[in-house]
Protein backbone atom coordinates (compact mmCIF):
# COMPACT_ATOMS: atom_id res chain seq x y z
CA UNK A 1 0.00 0.00 0.00
CA UNK A 2 1.45 3.38 -0.98
CA UNK A 3 1.52 6.29 1.41
CA UNK A 4 -1.06 8.08 0.00
CA UNK A 5 -3.95 5.30 0.44
CA UNK A 6 -2.20 4.51 3.94
CA UNK A 7 -3.03 8.53 4.90
CA UNK A 8 -6.40 8.06 3.02
CA UNK A 9 -6.90 5.13 5.57
CA UNK A 10 -6.51 6.70 8.90
CA UNK A 11 -8.44 9.92 7.87
CA UNK A 12 -11.29 7.79 6.81
CA UNK A 13 -10.53 5.96 10.38
CA UNK A 14 -11.70 9.35 12.11
CA UNK A 15 -14.41 10.28 9.78
CA UNK A 16 -16.94 12.13 11.41
CA UNK A 17 -15.20 12.62 15.04
CA UNK A 18 -15.18 15.87 16.31
CA UNK A 19 -11.59 17.67 16.07
CA UNK A 20 -10.13 14.88 14.09
CA UNK A 21 -6.91 16.38 13.75
CA UNK A 22 -4.68 15.28 16.70
CA UNK A 23 -5.72 11.86 16.60
CA UNK A 24 -5.36 11.49 12.73
CA UNK A 25 -1.15 13.31 13.72
CA UNK A 26 -0.60 10.87 16.03
CA UNK A 27 -1.79 8.12 13.80
CA UNK A 28 0.39 9.37 11.02
CA UNK A 29 3.13 9.85 13.70
CA UNK A 30 2.67 5.97 14.67
CA UNK A 31 2.77 4.98 11.34
CA UNK A 32 5.62 6.46 9.95
CA UNK A 33 7.43 8.09 12.57
CA UNK A 34 7.05 11.14 11.82
CA UNK A 35 4.65 14.02 9.76
CA UNK A 36 6.21 15.27 6.65
CA UNK A 37 5.40 17.72 4.58
CA UNK A 38 3.52 15.79 2.27
CA UNK A 39 1.09 14.47 4.81
CA UNK A 40 0.84 17.85 5.92
CA UNK A 41 -0.73 19.21 2.57
CA UNK A 42 -2.50 15.57 2.29
CA UNK A 43 -4.31 15.97 5.61
CA UNK A 44 -5.04 19.58 5.27
CA UNK A 45 -6.69 18.37 1.99
CA UNK A 46 -8.81 16.03 3.24
CA UNK A 47 -10.03 17.78 6.40
CA UNK A 48 -10.64 21.18 4.36
CA UNK A 49 -7.67 23.02 6.04
CA UNK A 50 -4.52 25.62 5.64
CA UNK A 51 -1.58 23.56 5.05
CA UNK A 52 -0.74 26.71 7.63
CA UNK A 53 -3.44 25.28 10.51
CA UNK A 54 -2.22 21.76 10.09
CA UNK A 55 1.85 23.25 10.13
CA UNK A 56 0.87 25.45 13.20
CA UNK A 57 -0.41 22.23 15.34
CA UNK A 58 2.08 19.81 14.42
CA UNK A 59 4.85 22.73 15.34
CA UNK A 60 3.32 23.16 18.43
CA UNK A 61 3.75 19.59 19.54
CA UNK A 62 7.25 18.48 19.98
CA UNK A 63 6.59 14.66 19.77
CA UNK A 64 5.58 15.18 16.19
CA UNK A 65 8.81 14.71 13.96
CA UNK A 66 9.65 16.25 10.27
CA UNK A 67 11.46 13.44 9.31
CA UNK A 68 11.62 9.81 11.28
CA UNK A 69 14.42 8.98 14.30
CA UNK A 70 17.26 7.18 12.88
CA UNK A 71 17.76 5.87 16.31
CA UNK A 72 14.85 4.12 18.74
CA UNK A 73 13.20 7.05 20.71
CA UNK A 74 14.05 7.17 25.18
CA UNK A 75 11.41 9.43 26.62
CA UNK A 76 13.10 10.46 30.15
CA UNK A 77 10.63 12.22 32.15
CA UNK A 78 12.33 15.27 33.51
CA UNK A 79 9.42 16.79 35.78
CA UNK A 80 9.69 17.89 39.39
CA UNK A 81 8.90 14.39 40.87
CA UNK A 82 11.31 12.60 38.84
CA UNK A 83 13.88 15.03 39.44
CA UNK A 84 13.03 14.43 43.33
CA UNK A 85 14.12 11.04 42.63
CA UNK A 86 17.53 11.35 40.82
CA UNK A 87 16.38 12.17 37.15
CA UNK A 88 18.53 14.63 36.61
CA UNK A 89 21.62 12.56 37.30
CA UNK A 90 20.50 9.96 35.79
CA UNK A 91 19.95 11.65 32.31
CA UNK A 92 23.55 12.85 32.64
CA UNK A 93 24.87 9.27 33.87
CA UNK A 94 23.16 7.41 31.02
CA UNK A 95 24.17 10.07 28.39
CA UNK A 96 27.45 7.90 27.37
CA UNK A 97 25.82 4.58 27.36
CA UNK A 98 23.20 5.94 24.85
CA UNK A 99 24.94 7.84 22.32
CA UNK A 100 25.01 5.39 19.51
CA UNK A 101 22.35 3.24 20.72
CA UNK A 102 18.85 5.55 20.72
CA UNK A 103 17.55 9.26 21.20
CA UNK A 104 16.99 10.92 24.52
CA UNK A 105 14.33 13.06 25.06
CA UNK A 106 12.80 14.95 27.57
CA UNK A 107 9.08 14.50 28.42
CA UNK A 108 7.82 15.84 31.61
CA UNK A 109 5.50 13.48 33.32
CA UNK A 110 4.56 9.92 32.35
CA UNK A 111 1.58 9.85 35.07
CA UNK A 112 4.09 7.46 37.29
CA UNK A 113 5.51 10.50 39.74
CA UNK A 114 5.21 7.77 42.64
CA UNK A 115 7.92 5.14 41.62
CA UNK A 116 10.31 7.66 39.28
CA UNK A 117 12.70 7.82 37.76
CA UNK A 118 10.44 6.71 34.77
CA UNK A 119 11.15 6.40 31.03
CA UNK A 120 8.86 4.81 27.87
CA UNK A 121 10.80 3.31 25.08
CA UNK A 122 8.00 2.82 21.97
CA UNK A 123 4.71 2.28 24.21
CA UNK A 124 6.38 0.78 26.98
CA UNK A 125 7.30 2.57 30.26
CA UNK A 126 9.36 1.48 32.86
CA UNK A 127 9.52 2.78 36.50
CA UNK A 128 11.78 2.69 39.54
CA UNK A 129 14.87 3.34 36.96
CA UNK A 130 18.55 3.71 38.39
CA UNK A 131 21.92 3.96 36.25
CA UNK A 132 22.06 -0.05 36.13
CA UNK A 133 18.70 -0.50 35.16
CA UNK A 134 18.14 1.40 32.12
CA UNK A 135 22.02 1.20 31.09
CA UNK A 136 20.33 -2.90 30.50
CA UNK A 137 17.27 -1.15 28.68
CA UNK A 138 19.72 1.33 26.71
CA UNK A 139 21.90 -1.91 25.57
CA UNK A 140 18.80 -4.57 24.43
CA UNK A 141 17.49 -1.53 21.95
Amino acid sequence: MDKTARLDEIVAAHAGRDGPLLPILNDIQAEFGCVDEAAKRHLAAALNLSRAEVHGVVSFYHDFKSVPSKLPVLKLCRAEACQARGGEALAADIAAAAKEKCEIEAVYCLGLCSVGPNAMIGQDVHARLDVQKLTRLIESL
